[in-house]
């Protein structure tokens, strides 16, 4: 998949109806997403208990886009073979899920998969400046990580205009999850963002009966996103 800077739209399927995964993936692709985001929780790192390597390995006959798998877990060194062969593109990990993100880093490199880096809310920006060369993409929490459908923090605006910086001529993305709607997408988008993570304001008023809903959801997030770049 070769390197672009434009606006892409990342449905969480944490936001999908649990009954159909494989009709709801078909239906945001449909409607114009252009990755899957697949949120992964274990119920120790965040309070939450999501999908473990099966249930991405079900997901991803049904994926034809790319299937960016964010691991929300600790220890997570242990699971990387397993969320890898389960058919992730992309797999994140968090700088406070182990005490060795360098080697995280690695280990996902390892298995022929683009690594990611994460940030919650807390976590300053130089935290990942040792690793900028390992990664494809750094992800910006702008929620704490848990549960879908939470306010936006807005220091990760300025903290997402940090790392564009550090990031210089890089071909690394920045992706934002975490209260992305049409009037938060603007903001991080001119910070320098491109990847926008979206579970409820993508799949609110749709389902796979009414998958026009999910289609206008994403092109108001992007025409914003859009909008704020030009």
């Amino acid at each position: 998949m070769s390197f672009d800077r434009s606006v892409k739209i990342a449905p969480s399927i944490l936001s999908a109806d649990f009954a159909n995964f494989g009709a709801e993936i078909r239906a945001i692709e449909a409607q114009g997403a252009d990755w899957v985001h697949v949120d992964v929780m274990d119920g120790h790192f965040v309070p939450n208990l999501t999908f473990g390597p099966p249930a991405v390995k079900a997901f991803r006959p049904h994926v034809k886009t790319f299937m960016d798998v964010h691991l929300m877990i600790a220890p997570v060194d242990t699971y990387i073979e397993a969320y890898a062969e389960a058919g992730a593109d992309l797999i994140s990990a968090h700088v406070e899920a182990g005490p060795h993100i360098h080697r995280t880093l690695q280990a996902i490199r390892a298995q022929g998969v683009k690594a990611g880096v994460v940030l919650n809310p807390g976590t300053p920006a130089e935290a990942i400046a040792e690793v900028l060369d390992l990664v494809d993409l750094v992800l910006v929490m702008t929620v704490n990580p848990g549960f879908g459908g939470q306010k936006f923090i807005r220091s990760g605006v300025e903290k997402t205009r940090k790392i564009r910086q550090m990031i210089g001529d890089r071909d690394v993305h920045i992706q934002i999850d975490g209260g992305v709607t049409p009037e938060t997408a603007p903001l991080v988008v001119a910070a320098g963002a491109d990847v926008l993570v979206a579970g409820s304001a993508v799949f609110k008023g749709g389902s796979v009966d009414k998958p026009e809903i999910y289609g206008a959801n994403i092109r108001a997030i992007r025409d914003a996103a859009e909008a704020a770049r030009a």
